[in-house]
């Protein structure tokens, strides 16, 4: 059963809690008013929870004992609760699934390399992007996380990494569950977050940040404006309309054609090369001549593509391509000269592709063991 394109952002079915995420210092100073607290206190918040990653008002030992229940009812509510955390590549790969406020599940993941410890977040809980090979787009949007549950589940990433060993969070991918550009607005804010210096933000490089869109080409643009170098990752996953109008059904509205040329027009702006999603999925987008189409758009360009060994979701009918065609797809695009390389499918002990833990969860009703199924395209960047 298909589930239709959906880019209107459903009615939440509660106002989410205040969060100092969600406000900016004089936004702090005034609810901290609000309970008797004084305005300098505002700070202290900030450097604890962007700075040191404390996200639990009464473990922040540089507010008074008694006011610590206060100001964490009044700014630091439990955003995310943890249903289930699995681990898996030695405890170099976490994945987690988060419970929101309003009984709402996302995912995030971290994935510890020799030189950089990255996190991948959600921006939506579900998605409406309808792609038919992929376990979230096949589950319908929720709802627009806010942007304080899109900047939580940084600061819990880092601070997952730094109880487990991993080292310091040091890149952010937007490859989670849900399209980032549809939920611009909170998206937006979360960046700034994300990459102003603490106590301002969490002080992660904007040049470590990347955003992944199925091409919402009016939301690239806004990106383009933005001033902040993040990378732009378009899923591609096909060269020619006629099948991408299928797999990526945003492209009943904008072309590939169109995609790629804001996506130029980005790496023009930014000076950052683009990143290319493709994932590989036998007999249907894997052709020889396909991978030669491609490497004829992609050829001259500031362009660099991740071919994604598919990880079906449990009942599909899609199944990633064999090894040797894959070989051979990456043959031909890198002899047009377009830089190429085969994600690293990190995770092969836990639940899989983006979507499929939060539905395990959801299916069982109760948090399960450690240790499950494979991890497939939320893993890393290249």
């Amino acid at each position: 059963m298909s589930v239709a394109l959906t880019l209107t952002e459903p009615r939440p079915r509660k106002a989410a809690p205040r969060h100092l995420a969600d406000l900016d210092l004089a936004g702090c100073q005034s609810v901290l008013s609000e309970i008797g607290q004084p305005a300098f206190r505002a700070k202290q918040l900030r450097q604890q929870y962007f700075g040191r990653h404390v996200g639990d008002a009464s473990l922040m030992t540089d507010l008074p004992a008694a006011a610590r229940e206060a100001i964490g009812e009044a700014l630091l509510p439990q955003l995310l609760s943890p249903v289930r955390v699995d681990s898996c590549d030695d405890g170099r790969t976490v994945k987690a699934v988060w419970r929101l406020y309003d009984g709402a599940l996302v995912e995030s993941v971290i994935m510890a390399y020799p030189d950089r410890v990255t996190a991948c977040v959600s921006s939506q809980a579900g998605c409406g992007m309808a792609c038919p090979f992929c376990a979230t787009g096949q589950g319908g949007l929720d709802r627009n996380l806010t942007t304080a549950e899109i900047v939580d589940q940084v600061v819990a990433a880092a601070r997952l990494a730094e109880e487990r060993g991993l080292g310091r969070l040091s890149n952010i991918v937007f490859m989670g569950m849900g399209e980032p550009l549809a939920n611009w607005a909170r998206l937006k804010s979360a960046l700034h977050l994300i990459t102003k210096p603490v106590p301002d933000g969490i002080g992660i490089s904007a040049r470590n940040v990347t955003v992944s869109t199925v091409g919402l080409v009016p939301t690239i643009k806004k990106l383009s404006e933005e001033g902040l170098p993040v990378r732009l990752a378009v899923s591609l996953h096909a060269p020619d309309d006629e099948l991408r109008d299928e797999l990526v059904p945003i492209n009943t509205r904008w072309k590939v054609a169109e995609v790629l040329d804001a996506a130029w027009e980005y790496a023009r702006v930014t000076k950052r090369r683009v990143s290319i999603e493709y994932a590989m999925i036998r007999d249907v987008n894997d052709q020889p001549w396909r991978a030669d189409l491609l490497g004829k758009l992609l050829a001259g360009k500031l362009v660099h593509v991740n071919l994604i060994p598919l990880n079906p979701t449990p009942g599909s009918r899609w199944d990633a391509s064999p090894k040797p065609v894959e070989a051979e797809f990456v043959r031909r695009l890198r002899a047009a000269g377009v830089s190429t390389t085969v994600r690293d499918t990190r995770g092969q002990e836990i639940d899989g592709a983006c979507g499929q833990l939060a539905a395990s969860v959801r299916e069982a009703g109760t948090p399960g063991r450690a240790g499950a199924k494979p991890l497939g395209a939320s893993g890393a960047e290249d």
